[in-house]
């Protein structure tokens, strides 16, 4: 029998997503643990379980998480034993491991911004918020919090923004995002067709079962891990103006450019997929949840006719055409940064783009799988020179392949589209082990700090 989730503990943030239009990053630097230890304890209220958000109303206007990288937790006063039971990947950080996810040449660390990459960065303060207005209050308000609290700094931040018409939401591209999530075991919530059986908590959250049917070990001690999860944030800009000059000089037509811009993401910028709509958009399916994810790749276009088989879609979810898919699944938040292009303006300089996070159980296995097997190998599938070719490392050299009779078609010199402007790893913290770090025995921290 599957162990019953905690939600009074497991913060919201990987297990329901808000109504928001807004929202703020603020990466923080703890100058002095106790401190920082008051500034946490502060916020402590304002942080919502799964259970209180599952349950919120209308008038809800903002939402709030805090999350630490392996510095932050030392920082903070974890001792050492503790430490060394967290995983490798973890313990390393985003920018030590920047050849395993293909984050090289423009990607890598040493470009990026707001101290992402610096061994400073101890925390994370994620605000959604309701509206801009809203948002601007909370960190204005946030602001003099810190400035009370002393020993806390702000290394950087970035303000997010939904892009109109808020009937959908989309990125920067055009295309209509959140189309494709996994379910989890115990919410109670029935899978959409196509997107798979609801999945083991463990493949989320630590303590519970995963795929495997086993309870990995528990970095110690349990109260500081048990309900958390790991995150992996991405900031990418997206380069709008080099998109939209690749589709025309690809495509003789509008009609020719919207079927390129499909082909390189495997779903018409409206969501529908190319699987179940090859010839023409249908954006009546793309709005119909019960048939927008009703396909499979392996029966329905096992050689990409439809859907390349380096489409975006299908390296980032191959579906039935891969062992072990259940062990791959993450849960995508974030928001869209940066004003939208108006369309057939010229680039204008301004960095617009995605700064998302993928949370899992499993960093390595989860995240790291698929950026480096999945998004960055260029034998995906064999197909010999192509990453991804909307979030993948692009130097110009790489290939996408688009399936066709008589004749595949080859473009070469596949532009970036995205660069990483930065990442990092944090540690989501359940309720009580925010408390727990806190709220930790002067003993304790003394021993951290000697």
């Amino acid at each position: 029998m599957t162990m019953p989730l905690e939600l009074n503990d497991i913060q919201f943030f990987l297990w329901s997503r808000p109504r928001a239009l807004a929202g703020r990053y603020e990466f923080l630097s703890f100058n002095d643990r106790a401190h920082a230890r008051s500034w946490l304890s502060g916020l402590l209220d304002k942080i919502q379980s799964a259970e209180a958000a599952a349950s919120a109303n209308e008038i809800d206007s903002r939402w709030v998480t805090v999350a630490f990288t392996w510095n932050g937790l030392r920082a903070l006063g974890v001792d050492e034993g503790s430490l060394e039971t967290f995983p490798e990947a973890f313990k390393q950080g985003m920018a030590a491991r920047a050849q395993v996810n293909g984050d090289t040449g423009a990607n890598a660390p040493e470009h990026w911004l707001g101290g992402l990459a610096s061994n400073d960065l101890h925390a994370i303060a994620i605000l959604f918020a309701r509206d801009a207005a809203e948002r601007d209050r909370c960190a204005e308000q946030h602001a003099h919090y810190l400035e009370e609290c002393g020993g806390v700094v702000a290394l950087s931040s970035l303000d997010l923004e939904a892009i109109p018409p808020y009937t959908y939401a989309h990125e920067h591209f055009g295309y209509r995002d959140r189309l494709s999530q996994p379910e989890i075991e115990g919410a109670a919530v029935t899978p959409t067709p196509g997107s798979g059986p609801p999945l083991k908590p463990g493949e989320f959250f630590l303590g519970y079962e995963d795929e495997m049917g086993t309870i990995p070990p528990l970095p110690q001690p349990d109260i500081l891990s048990k309900n958390g999860s790991y995150i992996a944030y991405r900031r990418l800009e997206e380069h709008v103006g080099a998109f939209r000059d690749f589709l025309r000089a690809n495509g003789k037509t509008p009609e020719e450019q919207e079927l390129v811009a499909a082909k390189l993401m495997g779903r018409w910028r409206s969501g529908a997929p190319l699987v179940l709509a090859p010839q023409k958009d249908d954006p009546d399916l793309a709005s119909d949840p019960q048939r927008v994810n009703n396909f499979n790749y392996g029966v329905q276009d096992p050689h990409g006719y439809a859907a390349p088989v380096g489409s975006h879609i299908r390296r980032m979810n191959p579906r039935d055409t891969t062992v072990n898919m259940n062990r791959r699944r993450v849960i995508r938040r974030g928001g869209t940064y940066g004003p939208p292009l108006p369309e057939g303006m010229a680039d204008d300089g301004v960095e617009r783009g995605i700064a998302a996070f993928i949370g899992c159980a499993d960093l390595a296995r989860q995240f790291e799988f698929i950026q480096n097997v999945w998004v960055n190998d260029k034998e995906f599938k064999e197909l010999g020179n192509e990453h991804d070719p909307i979030c993948g490392s692009q130097d110009g050299t790489m290939d996408f392949t688009m399936p066709r009779r008589p004749i595949k078609r080859v473009i070469k010199g596949i532009p970036a589209f995205c660069t990483v402007r930065g990442g990092a790893y944090f540690f989501l913290p359940g309720l009580r082990a925010l408390r727990y770090l806190a709220e930790q025995p002067a003993a304790v921290a003394a021993g951290a700090a000697t």
